[in-house]
């Protein structure tokens, strides 16, 4: 688990940062958002609060065709209606309405212009598609794929790679990120005295054996679970949830593979 979540972790930060060029448009990553934030409230899954029938969030309905008008035209801008509402001035056609006090930033309508012009596609949810393998960029100089694909991006965009961090430096960040501790000044002299080829290894090894490593770790967990340790209170009389905290910490400690880790949280107790 300790591999999958660093990796996941560094993979959704650097496709992020990702700026959609011609030709790169992702509806998940680029499209899905917008439409989310500015459109689904009033044209999405709930019907009870759904205006004009009209449904963007499922690609069939939003390139229906009534009474002669679409929504989203593919690859037709001049005829996709959602698109003309986005960019008129007059406050009775214009989408969102102002009462909603939303609008599209100038980039948000490049980006819609651009996705409807390719064919306006849509995905499935990323959590039920096929996970594809990447083609590592080949580049020289690399350590491992992910600066391959790093040093790739960089080079396209014209920009060069940072020079390397000194000792110091690389340990306080792999300290911090790993347990949330800063290194003493015992084991700043003792990395910045090992010669060894595998010092840095040796490093991030020893880190990610100790105690607070899944302490610091399951911090992010439980903080996206909404864990608290008291409800601030009278109904803190008695407080069990602990067992939960420390169970999330021994996870991260021992290894539990990520699958088990979901698996036991959603049915642990209907497990044999």
């Amino acid at each position: 688990m300790k591999t999958r979540i660093h990796l996941l972790l560094v993979i959704v930060f650097f496709v992020s940062s990702l700026s959609a060029k011609e030709g790169e448009i992702s509806y998940n990553r680029d499209i899905r958002p917008i439409l989310s934030n500015h459109c689904f409230s009033c044209h999405g899954l709930d019907e009870e609060h759904r205006k004009a029938k009209l449904r963007l969030d499922v690609r069939e309905e939003a390139i229906m065709s009534r009474d002669g008008i679409q929504a989203i035209a593919p690859e037709s801008i001049e005829d996709s209606e959602s698109w003309m509402r986005i960019i008129s001035d007059d406050e009775d056609d214009v989408m969102p309405p102002p009462e909603t006090h939303k609008s599209l930033t100038s980039e948000e309508k490049k980006l819609v212009k651009q996705w409807i012009e390719e064919g306006a596609p849509y995905e499935g949810h990323w959590a039920f598609s096929t996970p594809k393998k990447a083609e590592v960029p080949k580049v020289n100089g690399t350590k491992n794929p992910i600066d391959a694909f790093i040093q790739d991006r960089l080079k396209k965009e014209g920009l060069t790679v940072s020079p390397s961090a000194e000792k110091e430096t690389l340990l306080r960040r792999v300290y911090l990120d790993l347990t949330g501790l800063p290194p003493t000044l015992e084991e700043l002299d003792a990395f910045i005295t090992d010669q060894s080829p595998n010092a840095w290894e040796k490093v991030i090894d020893d880190l990610m054996n100790r105690i607070a490593y899944g302490e610091h770790m399951a911090r992010f967990w439980l903080d996206l679970a909404r864990y608290a340790d008291t409800h601030g209170l009278h109904l803190d009389n008695e407080r069990s949830m602990w067992l939960y905290r420390d169970w999330v910490v021994k996870a991260f400690n021992q290894n539990l593979p990520f699958d088990e880790f979901t698996r036991w949280q959603l049915a642990g107790d209907l497990l044999p």
